[in-house]
């Protein structure tokens, strides 16, 4: 079950059902047991397992995300509460919630957070958001 094909009354079965399988180490051995023998749900395979990312990953999803919407706005006055989608390359590893698809980067408050934390990036970093035209 996919995570949005399947909601009752407002709740994603899909989404829900993907978070137990995912997180089935840290269920009870009760919970585990119920899911498997009662809605015949099985943990996830290693391979289906989201892909834990490193900051400088993070950093480049994130720039990938600015540079999107620097192309598309022609600005980087990115309001704090707004989200991009970024497109991620078929086996790049780039996966959210075990499965490839586009990628939702919070772009506002990543800014805005590299803005208040300027002084702690790197010389590259800081260069790499003053071609985009970046306010700090």
């Amino acid at each position: 079950m996919a995570a949005g094909k399947v909601i009752v009354q407002g709740e994603d079965l899909g989404r829900w059902v993907t978070a137990q399988r995912h997180g089935w180490v840290q269920l009870l051995p009760a919970q585990q047991w119920l899911l498997d023998n009662v809605l015949g749900i099985e943990p996830a395979e290693k391979a289906e397992q989201p892909v834990r990312r490193t900051q400088d990953d993070m950093w480049a999803l994130n720039l990938r995300a600015a540079q999107q919407y620097h192309a598309r706005e022609g600005h980087l006055r990115v309001p704090r509460k707004p989200v991009e989608q970024v497109e991620t390359e078929t086996g790049s590893g780039d996966r959210q919630n075990g499965a490839e698809e586009p990628v939702t980067v919070r772009l506002g408050t990543w800014l805005d957070n590299a803005r208040k934390r300027a002084n702690k990036l790197t010389e590259q970093r800081r260069a790499d958001l003053d071609v985009l035209g970046m306010c700090w």
